[in-house]
């Protein structure tokens, strides 16, 4: 058993290195142009099948002309990197956040991975900013924090100006709004680099500080470098401690405790932070802060049963629910968090449009499925078929699929009726915008802070399909819903814009300060 055992996993191993040689040398090769047009309109013919509202923002005719520009003006071989490049803000013209195109990206053996795991790279342990128009270090997870408040100004021989420019163009934010690209091309500058450049060393960075105009080079160095003085010195070992059977059994308690509330709170180890916070601010319990950092982690319900119940003990007045860089995510838990925010009696979901009776089949059966998953949908289709039909129903001449949040609910025991403030910015998406169209159809909130990325008018998400292009092997994901509340706006193409506007500068978050959470407790002050 243990030498078949043996044999599998080195077939597995000679297999995976093939794979990732075939893949690499896909990617890096020059492309034909007639290849290249063959999955510009694979691209296009995807969207045209599975997208349920694609002319939404841009006109079919418009939409036509840009693919078929991009076409014409591909004429020379390329290879996959640079032809994300060109094809990216074609497919952003389609202005749905939920549409993406990905970049062509190198694979690497288990071998490769395991060395690349003991080594990160000093670029990554930079969190950025887009603020006044300039692009600022504004943490370091690293021990180095010298470079906090430095303003970025070149990348290697690349302006960060040219180089911001050059990433807006490649994503969409629902509609026409812009706080989206602004918000996410700091946030997420490192990732949009790495899909510019790829796989690098190091990188040479010309930053400003103050006056001071200096280059840094950032390097890949290993996890557990030490100092030259550190390496003379040979580290005390660690005393063995014998615990007692208590001792152990209070150990076995208190790591358990620490996995249920990690679950309950949502604990994101990369930054070692909790996707869910409760606090009351201030020396009483009249005002209490509730920050999500996305509604697609841990346990919620267990956290939003005891934050409300201990909103409805302390007779909190004044609730904060901040939602800022929320990119969004469940909407079972948006439904469950809102049904301890309404007043009144509410259906929180519009029936979402769809392509097919059986929607949910193309976002499960696909090139880029696993074989794992396609074993499962084979075995379960039959009763998701079902589902599909008996949900799925024809009206005016479109089909809708009925989600169980359309259904008109009652407010649940304990909801909270005090005063609600929402913060919200340019990366509140998707399910973050969702929930706040209702908090603010119904006036149930005040907003502050900026409009959000996502649309008010709902977007195309909930079902995703990932389709790889056979040639270039970029992928690009499509929703396959149109999930809505059921409230619009006119005109359409914008997200929910706050009653008092408030935009963060560098200042602020250098100083410590947090305007928007500012204006509220002021304004809580006064009256």
């Amino acid at each position: 058993m243990r030498k078949i055992l043996l044999f599998l996993i080195s077939i597995s191993f000679c297999i995976s290195c093939v794979s990732a040689k075939k893949h690499n040398a896909q990617i890096e090769a020059l492309h034909m142009p007639e290849s290249l047009h063959r999955d510009i309109d694979r691209v296009y013919n995807q969207l045209k099948k599975h997208h349920p509202n694609l002319y939404q923002y841009t006109s079919k005719t418009d939409l036509d002309f840009k693919f078929d520009s991009l076409k014409k003006a591909i004429n020379t071989p390329i290879n996959s990197r640079d032809f994300y490049k060109k094809l990216a803000p074609v497919v952003a013209q389609v202005k749905q956040g939920h549409v993406s195109l990905g970049s062509a990206y190198i694979e690497y053996t288990r071998k490769e991975l395991k060395v690349l795991k003991k080594k990160k790279f000093e670029f990554y342990d930079l969190d950025f900013e887009y603020l006044d128009h300039k692009l600022w270090v504004i943490e370091t997870r690293g021990k180095d924090s010298s470079l906090v408040g430095a303003e970025v100004l070149k990348l290697e021989n690349e302006n960060a100006s040219d180089l911001i420019t050059g990433f807006k163009s490649r994503f969409a934010s629902d509609g026409y709004n812009q706080t989206l690209q602004n918000r996410l091309v700091g946030r997420n500058f490192s990732t949009f680099y790495f899909k510019e450049k790829g796989f690098i060393d190091s990188l040479q960075v010309q930053f400003k500080l103050k006056d001071s105009v200096f280059i840094k080079t950032l390097k890949r160095i290993d996890k557990k470098e030490k100092t030259k003085e550190n390496d003379s010195i040979a580290p005390e070992p660690k005393p063995i401690v014998k615990l007692s059977k208590a001792e152990k059994k209070q150990n076995r308690i208190a790591e358990r405790n620490k996995r249920k509330k990690h679950r309950e709170l949502g604990f994101i180890a990369k930054s070692k932070e909790y996707t869910r916070n409760f606090s009351f601010i201030g020396k009483d319990s009249a005002t209490a802060y509730i920050k999500i950092r996305g509604f697609n982690n841990g346990n919620y319900r267990k956290f939003y049963k005891k934050s409300f119940k201990k909103l409805d003990s302390a007779k909190t007045k004044n609730l904060v629910l901040d939602l800022r860089d929320n990119g969004g995510g469940r909407i079972a838990e948006i439904n469950y968090l809102y049904s301890y925010l309404a007043k009144t009696k509410y259906q929180f979901m519009a029936p979402a449009e769809v392509n097919r009776r059986l929607s949910f089949f193309p976002a499960f059966m696909n090139n880029t499925s696993s074989v794992a998953t396609k074993i499962f949908m084979g075995i379960a289709s039959p009763f998701i078929a079902v589902d599909n039909l008996l949900k799925t129903k024809k009206q005016d001449g479109k089909l809708y699929y009925r989600f169980p949040y359309s259904k008109e609910k009652e407010p649940r025991d304990q909801n909270y009726t005090g005063n609600l403030y929402v913060l919200t910015n340019g990366n509140s998406f998707s399910a973050s915008a969702l929930i706040s169209t209702h908090l603010k159809a119904t006036k149930r909130a005040v907003f502050v802070g900026e409009e959000t990325g996502g649309a008010y008018n709902g977007c195309v998400a909930g079902l995703y399909k990932i389709y790889q292009l056979p040639e270039t092997k970029l992928k690009i994901r499509m929703g396959l819903m149109q999930i809505e509340a059921p409230f619009k706006q006119n005109p359409d193409g914008f997200g929910v814009k706050p009653n008092i506007e408030i935009t963060p500068t560098i200042s602020d978050r250098l100083s410590g300060n947090d305007p928007e959470l500012e204006w509220v407790l002021s304004n809580i002050s006064k009256n």
